[in-house]
């Protein structure tokens, strides 16, 4: 017979790790598949600067470390391999791995959401050395300095404006002359005078010293063909995110952009017993602390859940 779990927790991030730690707290004996790819974006992070409780700042990865190596202080089993499919009931809720099977009563799904990227061999090579996909977390880095934005949605526009205050120059490159942003966002855009704008045009490298240090893009004309250089000291790529739900299609109710539905004041997906947490159902903040306290409230809310459950079979033996 195979285990049946108080609580599996699917994803390794700021959300799942907190989930987890208050699980363990609340004896439910959670299980976390973290996946291959734990810790989420901020494996991707250098400088992390505004997170409580880290006084001098912490590399992302350290802190996605810190984060685990806590829950795991209270006995949390993990798994770092992928869920491939589950199955989701009014009773015991199944989760896979290959052809091996979980079981549990509750489910946290954690399983975050990925930046879009460009696609370059350098983007990649330069990320947390002046490649960034989150103006509010690394704005404060490149005070009084240059920066490049890549993008032409409200995402890029909002970020171009919060980066200008900040950087001394944002340049705006996009591929069209048209935005898909809002018109109010672009207009706000338009009248601050450190932002500029390159249009029509799409980025083919961004470059960088041999020390890893970004200090400039190079940019192509997508009419003429036309190639230049922009000197930067920061590169961020804003072309929007796309939430961890492939897994989840036809099982759990989505917005349009796939980012996962909870009740209102809830973490409580249209499944009794499945909860999601941080960046998977939101779209708005993707914070690494309103991830982690959004896992904190899943954890709770799947506690209050079994606890429901214990109290309906225990009325049901007294009748």
């Amino acid at each position: 017979m195979t285990e049946v779990r108080d609580v599996i927790i699917i994803g390794g991030g700021p959300a799942g790790y907190t989930a987890a730690l208050y699980g363990a707290r609340a004896n439910m004996n959670p299980l976390v598949i973290e996946g291959f790819q734990w810790g989420g974006q901020l494996m991707i992070t250098s400088d992390v600067e505004n997170y409580p409780g880290y006084p001098d700042g912490i590399l992302g990865p350290e802190m996605m470390q810190d984060f685990r190596r806590q829950s795991e202080r209270f006995g949390v089993e993990y798994i770092t391999d992928d869920v491939t499919r589950v199955e989701f009931s009014d009773q015991t809720h199944k989760v896979f791995i290959g052809d091996d099977e979980y079981q549990a009563r509750t489910v946290i799904v954690a399983t975050g959401a990925t930046a879009r990227q460009l696609g370059l061999d350098s983007e990649i090579e330069l990320q947390g050395r002046g490649v960034s996909y989150c103006a509010v977390c690394d704005a404060a880095f490149f005070r009084d300095k240059a920066v490049i934005v890549v993008g032409g949605g409200d995402s890029a526009l909002e970020e171009a404006n919060f980066l200008a205050k900040f950087a001394s120059k944002v340049t705006l490159v996009h591929r069209r002359e048209e935005f898909r942003a809002s018109p109010i966002m672009v207009d706000r855009a338009r009248s601050n005078d450190k932002i500029e704008f390159v249009l029509d045009a799409v980025v083919t490298e961004v470059l960088g010293t041999e020390e890893g240090k970004v200090v400039g893009a190079r940019v192509e004309n997508v009419n003429t063909g036309e190639a230049s250089e922009i000197e930067t000291d920061g590169f961020f790529v804003a072309i929007g995110h796309d939430p961890n739900t492939a897994l989840f299609t036809d099982i759990l109710d989505m917005d349009d952009d796939g980012y996962l539905l909870t009740r209102e004041g809830s973490t409580e997906t249209n499944i009794d017993g499945v909860f999601a947490s941080g960046d998977v159902q939101d779209h708005i903040y993707r914070q690494a602390v309103t991830a982690a306290a959004s896992g904190c409230m899943a954890a709770l809310d799947a506690e209050r859940y079994l606890s429901a459950l214990e109290h309906a079979a225990a009325d049901e033996i007294a009748v």
